[in-house]
């Protein structure tokens, strides 16, 4: 490509995406890597968004490449190791790198989808992309994307993965190329980035913004493009977007139920199950407060009409607040020992970003390898 540093066109883009469990294999991983690869890497993970990230400065004491956070509009550079940022979106245009605050996928930003959606349709057979280590499935759809365009797909074996999901969601749902151990994944894109990759597509030209492209419009940039075009992004269901309140249309992408909304909110069957679940425990606590405080009122007023002599009224004020406390009980033995609770339990992401930093910050210290 003109003008980007690239060299004979192998499989020069990595793009590698991992939730918990996932920064001590990726350390393995970059380890591994000799300082004259000729590829380009990018990575996302799941973090909050107002939090600071120390992936670059704990990926810069183990790797042998230059570690940088992604900057927007940077120009893409082989040899280099270019990590998301918390809060945006990290996408891959020809010879270009943008961050945007589009829609979150899957309940985040930066999440995997967008990431490896945009570099299968930038690079095609010339991306490599990644998953290790997640709960869930963020990244299956867009390694399949990857897969789609004449890229290769790689996955950290799940029977070796801290948390298997998106690792298995991957493995079940995508022609995987190669299913390997942490202990092997940097080898083995050593030996994949330097074989011959298949011909890149027509990419768009370096001083045009590819949001503004008509035909292949990026949803986590402009989700509503596809609307506008009157090309719905799938089949409208009965659902609504969690996040926006719209209604949510539905698609089968890699074998897998994936849903978008008119702004271009994405969430895969598991992780809308999820994130219901979560909605759901709003309301419910909602329930609670309502009903406490409907019993509070009804204690003050009854007090009231006892000062009054209104002992009917007292009386009726009374019952109204006995039932209101059944039901704010009711509601909440529910939350905390029923099947809410559990349902709880077994959806949430229980990732541990702090504690795996300092996990991995401990294996890897003093100067970068050279």
């Amino acid at each position: 490509m003109a003008g980007s540093g690239f060299g004979m066109q192998g499989h020069d883009i990595v793009v590698i995406g991992f939730s918990a469990g996932g920064i001590e294999p990726l350390l393995r991983l970059v380890a591994d890597l000799p300082s004259d690869l000729p590829a380009a890497l990018f990575v996302v993970h799941h973090f909050p968004a107002h939090s600071i990230s120390a992936l670059p400065s704990i990926l810069a004491r183990a790797a042998k490449l230059p570690v940088r956070t992604a900057r927007d509009r940077e120009r893409v550079v082989p040899g280099h190791i270019y990590v998301g940022r918390p809060d945006r979106h990290l996408l891959l245009m020809p010879g270009l790198i943008r961050l945007t605050r589009g829609p979150r996928e899957h309940g985040n930003r930066p999440a995997l989808d967008p990431l490896f959606r945009s570099a299968a349709r930038s690079y095609g057979g010339r991306v490599i992309g990644v998953i290790l280590s997640g709960t869930l499935d963020d990244g299956t759809v867009g390694l399949h994307a990857v897969k789609s365009a004449g890229g290769l797909a790689v996955v950290q074996d799940p029977e070796q993965a801290a948390y298997p999901g998106m690792p298995k969601s991957a493995v079940d749902h995508v022609a995987v190329d190669h299913v390997a151990p942490a202990s092997e994944l940097g080898k083995l894109l050593n030996r994949l980035i330097r074989e011959p990759a298949p011909p890149a597509p027509a990419l768009v030209p370096n001083d045009l913004d590819p949001e503004l492209d008509p035909d292949q419009p990026e949803p986590a940039v402009v989700g509503t493009a596809a609307l506008r075009r009157a090309t719905l992004p799938g089949i409208p269901s009965t659902l609504t977007c969690p996040e926006c309140g719209g209604l949510l249309f539905e698609e089968d992408e890699a074998g897998l139920l994936h849903f978008r909304c008119h702004v271009g909110h994405a969430f895969s069957e598991d992780t809308l199950a999820a994130v219901q679940t979560h909605a759901l425990e709003g309301a419910l606590w909602a329930a609670v407060r309502a009903l406490e405080e409907k019993a509070e009122l009804g204690r003050r007023l009854a007090e009231r009409a006892h000062a009054r002599g209104w002992q009917n009224s007292a009386a009726r004020f009374e019952h109204a607040a006995r039932n209101a406390e059944e039901g704010s009980s009711m509601i909440r033995d529910t939350l905390l020992n029923g099947p809410v609770r559990q349902a709880l339990e077994t959806s949430a992401e229980q990732e541990e970003p702090e504690a795996e930093r300092r996990v991995a910050a401990s294996r890897f210290t003093g100067p970068r390898a050279q």
